[in-house]
């Protein structure tokens, strides 16, 4: 920064509200729309598998612009990227709320994805720059529990001003929150923004990068509707990205001036700081998705009780957040990350004991108990994978960690997830009905207590009702083997922390070398 001071008393607060809010409506976008689906494609008279591009056009084109914020801060500045990558998030979000069509919609979802690629890694590296080095603890706390929570809120107030309002109050509501945050930011650090860098810029490596990107992250939203490499176009979309980002890899390597720095992966903290992230992620998305899918589908909950019944993970993250990011500085920070790992494990162990007669308090405790291990899983990681990355370097490191953490712990996982729970409902399904013929002591008792207490019921009606059990016991079996797998997988990811080095949030720059 060519100011070094740091702010003080109210312009902090007032920056951290900023910083926050325009974190909050970035983050919350990439999930309220999930919910609206139904009622989006209902209204511009689509089908709901066309209404889906609402949330692949963003996802897309902001999986491609996450990596290049590097190069984008080192070209415009930090400052002046960040408010004109909010100014004109607003814009778009107004214009997707103001869309008559599906094609005006989703190419105002596009830019609005592209513009909002940056402002993850560029709020923390702002918010940690301008804090004193006391008091960037809690920075990072405060911020960490933004990522984590509003992806939770993201639904339930989906489904709340979808209700109760209309689908595209779920684009307006950004309109005064971003022209807030991008004034407020604006004003205190216009006079802060960082060196301008311009080196030639990688057009071939942005092209390969971006085609790349873009079509691994339709493949991965489109492939459970197509049915994966069964379908021509999950199969070209797959070539298509292989070829375009080996090619990346290759060019990148000879570049003087590459637009992603993939040296970052010879340092073996950010290499599996990296990977336990996007594991992680992997299995606590994987769960986010399949478990309000379950109770909507199979338990009858509406998307509103569906999205409350999850939240309840955000409850510790958000009472504790100050806490953890000022505490942890005490602590081996493996030692925290793998014991966020175990409560993870011991979350999704007691998921997978759950039944089709499960309670919403139950549910809501699970999840609950699930929010001990969110809590300190973030923050930890953040620091031991960028801790040790050289200071003039993080905003490229923290894009490349960020990029890696959505596409395949967030965008890999949920795709992976709800095939799987698909598929293992299918296994279930047959395994229950081989069991199930009239031969089979339980099946008759089915027929006679139906045949007792409801006389009228037909052998037809009968039947259905069976089959109906069946698939339900089948997806409720689907969910608890996903739990296993996740409970089981976080345990096994304790061993990969300690191959980590040691590193302590002890300074200064031990602090601000998280910037993400």
């Amino acid at each position: 920064m060519k100011n070094e001071q740091y702010e003080q008393g109210y312009r902090l607060t007032l920056l951290n509200v900023a910083l926050g809010l325009g974190t909050f409506i970035q983050v919350l976008d990439t999930s309220i729309a999930n919910v609206a689906i139904p009622y989006i494609a209902g209204n511009l008279n689509v089908s709901t598998e066309e209404g889906t591009w609402v949330i692949t056009s963003f996802s897309a084109s902001n999986a491609i612009i996450l990596p290049l914020t590097g190069w984008l801060s080192d070209y415009f500045g930090r400052v002046r990227l960040f408010c004109w990558s909010i100014a004109l998030f607003t814009i778009t979000s107004f214009f997707c709320g103001f869309s008559s069509s599906l094609s005006m919609l989703v190419f105002f979802r596009v830019l609005q994805g592209a513009v909002a690629g940056s402002l993850i890694p560029l709020s923390q590296t702002l918010l940690l720059a301008n804090h004193p080095p006391e008091k960037q603890g809690n920075a990072l706390g405060f911020w960490g529990m933004i990522v984590i929570v509003a992806p939770i809120l993201g639904p339930i107030l989906g489904g709340y001003l979808t209700d109760f309002y209309s689908w595209p109050w779920i684009f307006y509501m950004n309109v005064p929150i971003g022209l807030f945050s991008a004034s407020v930011t604006w004003y205190l650090l216009k006079d802060k923004d960082s060196q301008v860098v311009r080196n030639p810029i990688d057009w071939i490596g942005i092209a390969l990068l971006s085609l790349g990107v873009g079509c691994l992250q339709i493949m991965l939203d489109k492939g459970k509707d197509l049915d994966w490499f069964k379908s021509n176009t999950i199969l070209a979309l797959a070539i298509a990205s292989i070829i375009a980002l080996s090619y990346f890899i290759i060019w990148t390597y000879y570049q003087p001036y590459p637009v992603v720095d993939l040296s970052f992966f010879r340092n073996i903290n950010f290499a599996f700081g990296c990977l336990a992230t996007t594991i992680g992620f992997l299995f606590y998305f994987g769960s986010t998705v399949t478990l309000p899918l379950w109770l909507q589908t199979e338990q009858g909950y509406t998307p509103f009780w569906a999205g409350l019944a999850v939240a309840p993970v955000g409850i510790i993250p958000f009472l504790l957040s100050t806490s953890v990011g000022k505490y942890m500085s005490r602590f081996d920070l493996r030692f925290i990350s793998s014991l966020s790992f175990l409560f993870f494990a011991l979350s999704f162990f007691y998921q997978a004991h759950f039944t089709t007669a499960i309670s919403l308090q139950a549910i809501m405790l699970a999840r609950f108990l699930q929010g001990l291990g969110v809590a300190i899983f973030f923050l930890p990681l953040v620091q031991l994978s960028l801790g040790n990355i050289p200071k003039n370097r993080y905003a490229s490191a923290s894009g490349l960690y960020n990029f890696i953490r959505i596409l395949v712990g967030s965008g890999f996982g949920t795709s992976l997830s709800i095939e799987l729970w698909t598929r293992l409902k299918t296994f279930h399904r047959a395994r229950l009905t081989e069991t199930l013929t009239i031969f089979n002591s339980s099946t008759e008792k089915f027929y006679e207590t139906l045949e007792n207490y409801h006389p009228s019921f037909t052998s037809d009606v009968s039947n259905q009702l069976l089959e109906k059990l069946i698939e339900q016991q089948g997806y409720m079996l689907s969910t608890n083997d996903l739990a296993w797998l996740a409970a089981w997988g976080f345990l096994a990811m304790i061993p990969l922390i300690f191959l980590c080095k040691k590193v302590k949030m002890s300074n200064s720059k031990s602090s601000t070398t998280t910037a993400h």
